[in-house]
């Protein structure tokens, strides 16, 4: 199944170019392929730093809990 890409027009440094062109070179792949590499970890490093909710609840839950604990530690 071939993936269906749709072209784009965008600007970055010439350092930042050159250094993803001689990475695609040295890989042996085409740049087009490393810069969807590089474009899918960003996301998933956004979409990954996201705290759930849930967790979000436990924590300042925790807080509100141990709160006098956090300022006699502070003091010391």
């Amino acid at each position: 199944m071939v993936a269906t890409r749709q072209k784009f027009s965008s600007q970055a440094s010439p350092e930042l170019l050159s250094k993803m062109r001689e990475i695609a070179r040295d890989d042996g792949r085409h740049f087009q392929a490393v810069l969807e590499d590089a474009m899918r970890d960003y996301i998933e490093g956004r979409t990954q730093s996201n705290v759930r909710p849930e967790m979000m609840a436990h924590f300042r839950a925790s807080l509100a809990r141990n709160r006098r604990l956090g300022e006699l530690l502070a003091e010391s």
